[in-house]
């Protein structure tokens, strides 16, 4: 099927006003751009009504390409629409008395858990602890995820199905916790491949066509089962809604290798767009090098400050050694992978700017959240791609005005990093914040999420340079040759909004959200 979008808006250079053309695309790829003038004179000596071509008059609706989201923990996105909300507690007091509530008119069923989600304590003015949480639990089995993803706070009872112990605080932090993420995200393999559906045609509701997936998982295998060419005639059909791009874990990587895939290509025998490219592919290789800013284990050259504003003894925390990173870096690139090494502390990016380095690997530094001058000047001359998320700094404000109050002026450093000439990949993290594109570009435009005054506002960047920044690449406006992944919105994408509307998405063409 071939379409025609008629008077689309569509983005010039910087500076310079939008104009109004009709986009034209045949086979998935977009064959025309042209003033809407001439297109609509071409159109009424030659009309087209065949069944096979659709033309939408877009009435001076924005087109522009599809947005990516370059970092989403998807199964964890897709549950997390399922949990108890408790990002709003204050204090651990506050996380109880909302455990305690929903036990009270919703206790879990014999055998279940009850799993909560978006907690931040480095600020309470309490502390976690076990016994606080098994008063609120009432005997029954409680995880509560951090807002980070980095550690999880358990009853008792959660602890004993677990099979694990922790100490006075119930917390079980990075190591300990992220291999058992996935031991109580509920549901069947089924009933969670049915919430990814929603959570992926959600996300084309808001104009994205691709992710990167980098839940912890052997998520190759699983977007193979959910792209499967086979399930497409299902009623409910697999979501072909999105690209998706699968990280693989170190510890999943010989499996992945084995089933004859290296780094890049097609995820075997998934559905293909209109073009014919598949769906699925497989991205880079994950490594966690250090922890978080919340959990005070993100790796820092200076140590974090206490409440008082004196220096404590954290300074966070390596998951590797400067040389299993390397080898991690190396493996990557033997399998012919980027590497997207996992980094918050400057301390952290040091080093695995360093191990980019020594192994001649390509990829990303995910977060990049804190960073030395130095280590700015490294991302350019190596080629690294910072891999961030804008709307961490407006939920980490707080947080980092405590714990690094002598050098936010480092911290979330976009307009540094672009000036450097440093390319830029934005994402959501989620469900650490919305997997919502407008949102991350709106944080990374305005630097504040309400109505306080922006966060170090010298390091705002532009709305054309965020929008460039989550299109992997497609630019801002369509072009010839190009697959046609697109958005139609209501409003300009330049207004930096949280709520831009958007009236349709195309993937190749074919339409994924029409609105």
């Amino acid at each position: 099927m071939s379409v025609t979008l008629r008077r689309a808006r569509v983005l010039q250079a910087p500076g310079q006003p939008s104009v109004l053309a009709d986009v034209e695309i045949a086979a998935g790829v977009i064959t025309g751009v042209r003033p809407s003038a001439a297109a609509h004179q071409r159109a009424q000596s030659h009309p087209r009504d065949r069944s096979d071509h659709e033309v939408v008059d877009l009435d001076g609706r924005w087109l522009i390409p599809g947005l990516w989201d370059a970092h989403v923990h998807m199964v964890q996105w897709a549950l997390v629409r399922r949990r108890l909300d408790v990002s709003g507690a204050g204090s651990a007091r506050e996380v109880a008395d909302l455990v305690r509530a929903r036990i009270a008119v919703d206790p879990p069923v014999a055998g279940a858990m009850l799993v909560g989600f978006g907690f931040r304590d480095a600020t309470w003015p309490d502390a976690p602890t076990l016994e606080l949480l098994d008063r609120a639990a009432g005997g029954h089995a409680v995880a509560l995820v951090s807002g980070d993803l980095h550690c999880g706070w358990f009853s008792s009872a959660a602890l004993r199905r677990l099979g694990v112990t922790s100490d006075a605080s119930g917390l079980l932090r990075e190591r300990e916790f992220l291999p058992r993420m996935g031991e109580f995200d509920g549901g069947t393999p089924a009933e969670r491949d049915a919430w990814v559906r929603e959570a992926a045609q959600a996300a084309a509701a808001r104009g994205v066509v691709g992710i990167v997936d980098f839940e912890v998982a052997d998520i190759a295998a699983d977007w193979t089962r959910r792209l499967a060419d086979s399930r497409a005639d299902l009623e409910t059909p697999p979501p072909g809604t999105l690209r998706i791009r699968t990280g693989v874990w170190p510890q999943y990587l010989d499996e992945v290798l084995a089933r004859g895939i290296r780094g890049g290509e097609p995820l075997p025998g998934v559905m293909r767009d209109a073009a014919g490219t598949p769906l699925g592919h497989v991205g880079p290789l994950k490594v966690i090098s250090d922890g978080s800013l919340n959990t005070r284990t993100a790796l820092c050259h200076e140590p974090y400050l206490d409440a008082d504003g004196a220096a404590s003894d954290l300074w966070g925390a390596a998951n590797l050694t400067s040389e299993e990173l390397t080898d991690v870096m190396r493996r990557a690139r033997a399998a012919g992978m980027p590497c997207a090494s996992h980094g918050i502390g400057d301390r952290a990016i040091t080093r695995a700017l360093y191990s980019f380095d020594s192994s001649s690997a390509s990829g990303t530094i995910e977060h990049a959240q804190l960073l030395t001058a130095a280590d700015v000047r490294r991302f350019a001359a190596l080629g690294i791609t910072a891999s961030v998320q804008p709307q961490h700094l407006i939920d980490d404000r707080a947080v980092a005005d405590q714990l690094w109050a002598d050098r936010t002026s480092r911290a979330y450093p976009f307009a540094d990093l672009l000036a450097a000439g440093v390319r830029l990949a934005l994402g959501s993290d989620a469900p650490v914040a919305r997997l919502d594109p407008w949102q991350a570009i709106a944080a990374a435009v305005t630097r504040t999420g309400d109505a306080q005054p922006p966060w170090h506002p010298e390091q705002r960047i532009d709305a054309w340079a965020a929008l460039a920044a989550s299109t992997d690449g497609a630019g801002v406006s369509p072009a010839v040759g190009r697959v046609a992944d697109l958005a139609v919105l209501e409003t300009d994408p330049l207004a930096a909004s949280r709520d831009v509307a958007v009236a349709g998405t195309l993937l190749a063409g074919e339409w994924t959200h029409r609105g």
